[in-house]
């Protein structure tokens, strides 16, 4: 018998010994458990708790963290749910809601699991995908409705760029303009980046 045996694999062959007695949805609640779920940072308040997690990773991947915060550190994805409670109608958040549980099936269907059970390197492939196909819908038909994920780019890059790192750390920020100075060099106009 082998010494070093996972977790997963106890709860496989307890299982099998137990047979019939243990159902197998309570079984792939269980495996479900063992993989590492992703932090929830903030209370969610629109979302429930497993959609908020998806918000989070999308958000973060559409502005991820590198010199610069990303979405999680500039709390776009509480900006996300807040927004959409209190802001949008009824007709867009049912239409959110929708588009983020068909881009959650489509996960399972490309990946065989939840979003935000995917590896990193899927979750990033499927927002490209997803993406790019709501980019080329949006072309094809002007009158369509701007999908899920056009929908969490735009409230991402909103949330980020009037957020204190977004518009402090990535754009120029001064909280009272000075005085007008009409031809000066660009290095003295912040090196190109645009004003908050």
């Amino acid at each position: 018998m082998n010494p070093t045996i996972d977790r997963r694999e106890a709860i496989k062959r307890t299982a099998l010994l137990m047979g019939a007695a243990v159902s197998a949805s309570a079984i792939t609640g269980v495996l479900n458990r063992c993989k590492p779920t992703p932090e929830l940072l903030y209370t969610p308040v629109f979302f429930t708790p497993e959609q908020a997690r998806i918000i989070i990773e999308v958000a973060e991947i559409i502005i991820p963290k590198t010199d610069t915060p990303g979405a999680k550190d500039a709390g776009v994805p509480g900006f996300i749910d807040t927004m959409l409670k209190d802001c949008y109608k009824k007709e867009d958040q049912d239409r959110f809601l929708a588009g983020l549980n068909a881009f959650d099936e489509e996960a399972k269907k490309s990946y065989g699991d939840r979003f935000i059970y995917c590896k990193p390197e899927q979750q990033t492939e499927l927002v490209k995908k997803v993406h790019d196909e709501a980019l080329q819908e949006m072309r094809e038909n002007k009158e369509a409705k701007r999908p899920f994920i056009l929908m969490t780019k735009e409230l991402t890059l909103l949330g980020f760029f009037t957020s204190e790192p977004g518009a402090t750390q990535v754009l120029q920020y001064i909280a009272v303009p000075g005085s007008y100075k009409g031809c000066i060099p660009i290095s003295e106009a912040g090196n190109g980046k645009a004003w908050a």
